[in-house]
Formats: C-alpha cells, sequence, structure tokens
C-alpha cells in the first residue's frame, strides 16, 4: 500500500518507481513531484540518492570520490533494514570521516543535512530532503479531536486512502463518519464533501474540520446509498471512505453486505469516467468482485488485520471511461 501511494503521487508528478530494496524505493522523479511526494502519508522519509554500493569498501570509495553536496552542518544515520547484508555498525564514523575530509562540520545533535545509508541488498546514501514526522499525525488521532469517536482510521492511513485516488481538487467521503478522511483531504488543499446518515456524526465532523483549519468543505446529511440525490448533477473526482463493520443496529437498520453494494452502486454513478474510489472492506466481504460487477476495474488490494474479530481489505478501483 505505501508503494503504491508513493506510485500515484509520482504519476501525478511525472516520475516512476525504478526499484525497490525490501522498504527502500529507488524512485526517478523531476522536481515538480516533490509537492506530490510531500503529501505521502505511509512513507518516513525520501530524499536524494547519490551512491548505490555493492559493499561498504565501494560505497565509501564511492563517497570519497564524489561532492557532498552538504548545507552548513551535517550527520550520517543508518537504516539498517530487515534484509541488511553488511555490517554496518560503524559506518556512520567511517562514512561522516570520509565527508568530514572535505570541509564539513560535524553536528550530531542538530545538523543541517542528515545523510542517510539504507542497509539491504545493496547499500545506498544520500541526503534526506523530507522527514514525515509522525507526531504531526499522532496529534489528529481520534482521541485528539474535538469530536471523538473511537474507530476511526489511523491519520497515516485515511492520507493514504486519499493519495490512492489520486484526487487533485477535491474528494468525497460518502459516510464520513467523524471525518477523519476528509481532515487529511483537507489539509492537502483539497476541497472536501461529505456525507452521513447522522445529524450528530454531521456537526461533529463540521467541529474537527474546524479544528485542524480545513475551511473550504460542503458537509451535507444524506444516504450514501442515494448520492445522486444528496447531489443532483454533480460529478466527483475522486472518492474515499471507510464504511462502519457494525451490526444492522448501527448501519440505520441495514444488512452490511447490501448496504456496501448499494453504496458501490451509488459511489459508480457520480464519480467521473477514470475516476477512483479508495475504499475498506471486511474480508468476510468480496469487494473486488462486488465493484467489478458495478463496472469498477481493481487497481489494488490491500490486507490489514486490525484485531482478532477484523480482518479488512483497503481497495482501491477506477470507473470505466
Amino acid at each position: 500500500m505505501a508503494r503504491d501511494e508513493v506510485k500515484a503521487m509520482l504519476e501525478l508528478g511525472g516520475g516512476e518507481v525504478l526499484g525497490q530494496d525490501y522498504l527502500f524505493l529507488k524512485v526517478g522523479a523531476p522536481e515538480r513531484a516533490l509537492p506530490f511526494l510531500d503529501r505521502l502519508g505511509l512513507a518516513h522519509e525520501y530524499g536524494e540518492l547519490f551512491v548505490e554500493a555493492d559493499s561498504v569498501d565501494d560505497l565509501l570509495q564511492k563517497a570519497k570520490e564524489m561532492e557532498w553536496p552538504i548545507r552548513g552542518t551535517f550527520k550520517v544515520d543508518t537504516e539498517t533494514m530487515a534484509n541488511c547484508r553488511f555490517n554496518v555498525l560503524d559506518l556512520p564514523r567511517k562514512l561522516g570521516a570520509v565527508i568530514h575530509s572535505q570541509g564539513f562540520r560535524v553536528n550530531l545533535s542538530r545538523p543541517d543535512t542528515v545523510v542517510r545509508v539504507y542497509c539491504g541488498e545493496k547499500l545506498y546514501a544520500g541526503i534526506r530532503l523530507r522527514f514525515f514526522d509522525p507526531k504531526d499525525f499522532e496529534r489528529r488521532k481520534a482521541h485528539h479531536r474535538p469530536f471523538f469517536r473511537p474507530i476511526s482510521l489511523h491519520p497515516r492511513v485515511s492520507r493514504a486512502l486519499v493519495n490512492l485516488t489520486k484526487a487533485q481538487r477535491e474528494l468525497l467521503d460518502p459516510m464520513m463518519g467523524a471525518g477523519g478522511i476528509l481532515i487529511e483531504a483537507g489539509l492537502l488543499g483539497l476541497k472536501v464533501y461529505g456525507v452521513d446518515i447522522r445529524p450528530e456524526m454531521v456537526e461533529g465532523a463540521e467541529r474537527n474540520l474546524r479544528h485542524y483549519g480545513v475551511k473550504d468543505y460542503e458537509l451535507r446529511l444524506g444516504d450514501a446509498t442515494r448520492l445522486e440525490e444528496v447531489f443532483p448533477g454533480k460529478e466527483f473526482e475522486a472518492v474515499a471512505t471507510d464504511p462502519p463493520y457494525g451490526t444492522a443496529a448501527t448501519l440505520a437498520g441495514r444488512r452490511r453486505e447490501d448496504l456496501y453494494r448499494k453504496v458501490l452502486e451509488s459511489v459508480y454513478r457520480v464519480l467521473r469516467p477514470g475516476g477512483r474510489l479508495a475504499i475498506a472492506f471486511p474480508a468476510s466481504f468480496d469487494g473486488k468482485a462486488e465493484a467489478e460487477r458495478r463496472g469498477f476495474i481493481t487497481l489494488g488490494r490491500y490486507y490489514q488485520r486490525v484485531h482478532k474479530s477484523l480482518e479488512r481489505y483497503f481497495y482501491v478501483f477506477e470507473k470505466r471511461t
């Protein structure tokens, strides 16, 4: 899911994934792709790759032969992935010495530049351009919002669902609940549309959006199975939602599977041709078959075990053009 989120953003920015080494993605991207990469939810960081090596000695030799574009002070950090083939325990000191010999000063506590080394099947060294601070996402978790509902996607996952739709202007969540997906979409600068069948959710979602500074939104009380009546004549660029997984008592009296099928049909009617839907379903519901039966193309399917009584899949669908 994290890889496909990166891929979706690179497609918007004119780049591509060139290779993968466990959790490390090697991409080719022009500068215009960076604002799209800044949107990422599941990535931890991105940077500019300068050295790719087959051994520690090879990395150090290549590092000696290049001019490092260090700004101010620096430090070297090593990421040892599960498939790391090399002894990199002393590598930060050795590589730091190479870079220091070019006249740059080390600052281990507050460096201006972080040199990152990833160890996997190969060694990769580069300069970090962006770090996605997990605290930023933690501050938007459900229990920190003014309107609190315990059942909510992690903000990182909500952000990824938005990005997997490749939305650039707007996004609809037809079963918005407390508005977690809309918060992430709104913070990316998208106009957000939300629908819920419960008045308290519409009011609560608006409180949450205002709390996080989202201003361009339109929330309506309505039925996710009749979206063409909620937004007459409107076609949406993208849709992302996390439907309820509960019993009939929490689904407005409807059977869960019937609700999911009708929501898929309703979203298909209001989604523009070529538009994408990112949605979660419990593992017991065959979302791929049901969506394709209604005309969608399946682009992605990602498994997640939430707890012992809930396993789900996230899907990305596209409306046929």
